[in-house]
């Protein structure tokens, strides 16, 4: 059964039993044992609250993320382009999307890839790009400069998950959280929860 584990903020942790372990956006704010064992990293974009370049320097997994992203050259990575798909730990990979959501004017901009693992989870990193395909579990922003409570409503809804969590929240205070978390509850369609980090995510057992 796969298991799927929470960190703070975009951090998530898959594991197969006898399989890999895979883990997706572990940026500055979220803890090193999020890495601990790691076969793939996969990350979104280039902010440092999904991707914590000197720490994935020395963990000696490889580290897929999007063409044209900038770390600085600090980090060597397997590039990958929308639509493109792939394998990594184990662990059937599609990339979409391609941009990181509008924040204010032009800038900052850079490229942006969800991921949907297995044909099952998907992870937008900092966009809402709904895929074209059918997804059982969705990772959902909850707060970000870039994003109101009204479109991660939308976004819940467009995708049509069976379940959805939410993410992106590290900046958001308890009051906030709950409001937020109250919202997607209700006009979601009932599929969404919210979890601390560090708790193991109901999720399908194939």
């Amino acid at each position: 059964m796969l298991r799927l584990i929470k960190y703070t903020h975009s951090c998530v942790r898959l594991e197969r039993p006898g399989g890999g372990t895979l883990v997706i956006d572990p940026g500055i704010w979220s803890e090193a044992r999020a890495l601990h064992g790691a076969d793939a990293i996969l990350v979104t974009h280039e902010h440092a609250d999904h991707v914590d370049v000197l720490r994935l320097k020395g963990l000696g997994a490889p580290v897929y993320a999007p063409k044209g992203a900038d770390f600085g050259g600090l980090l060597d990575v397997i590039e990958v382009e929308p639509d493109e798909e792939f394998s990594a730990a184990g662990f059937h990979v599609t990339a979409h999307g391609g941009r990181h959501a509008r924040i204010y004017g032009d800038l900052p901009d850079c490229a942006n890839l969800g991921y949907l693992i297995d044909e099952r989870l998907y992870h937008p990193g900092d966009s809402l790009h709904v895929p074209d395909e059918p997804v059982e579990t969705l990772l959902v922003p909850v707060q970000a400069s870039w994003l109101r409570t009204s479109e991660a409503i939308d976004f819940v809804r467009a995708v049509k998950p069976e379940r959805a969590y939410g993410i992106h929240d590290a900046q958001i205070n308890e009051r906030g959280l709950h409001s937020v978390n109250g919202w997607l509850d209700e006009e979601a369609g009932g599929c969404y929860g919210w979890v601390p980090p560090g708790a193991l995510l109901p999720c399908s057992g194939r």
